[in-house]
């Protein structure tokens, strides 16, 4: 009897560890949506994430590009409740964390006639080669808004 039960609790300790997941290294957070709420939630997030140790990645494309603008349209600087945060704020906040990355799609500049000097400060352009190693870096999870 004594073997059975060290037995089961031995299955069920090697089964718990098939279970446990390493938190990841990185975040990475892909954002289109054009919403204000949207864009401030997907920000609300990475910087949790950030908090909690992983390095956030942003990529922001289409309409969620713009909050990464020097002149943003008022929809990404205005503020949100409950917090009165803008999305433009907090991406600003999540910039100057170290190793994190905030980077707007590759077609994005092109796609409306502009060069990288409208980016705020710590704002790239994304290679594509870069971010899908990104994306699939065995110790990255992605969220997408």
């Amino acid at each position: 009897m004594k073997t059975i039960i060290l037995a089961a609790c031995a299955a069920i300790t090697l089964t718990g560890a098939t279970f446990a997941q390493e938190a990841p290294d990185t975040l990475v957070t892909i954002l289109t949506a054009p919403e204000p709420q949207t864009q401030l939630m997907a920000m609300v997030l990475a910087m949790q994430a950030a908090q909690q140790g992983a390095a956030p990645h942003i990529l922001l494309c289409g309409p969620a590009g713009d909050i990464a603008l020097k002149d943003a349209p008022e929809s990404a600087t205005a503020p949100q409740p409950p917090r009165d945060m803008s999305p433009k704020g907090l991406l600003g906040k999540i910039a100057e964390i170290p190793n994190a990355k905030v980077e707007v799609c590759a077609i994005y500049l092109p796609g409306k006639g502009l060069t990288a000097d409208v980016l705020m400060d710590g704002v790239t352009v994304a290679q594509p080669p870069a971010m899908a190693a990104a994306m699939i870096a065995p110790n990255a999870r992605i969220a997408s808004y």
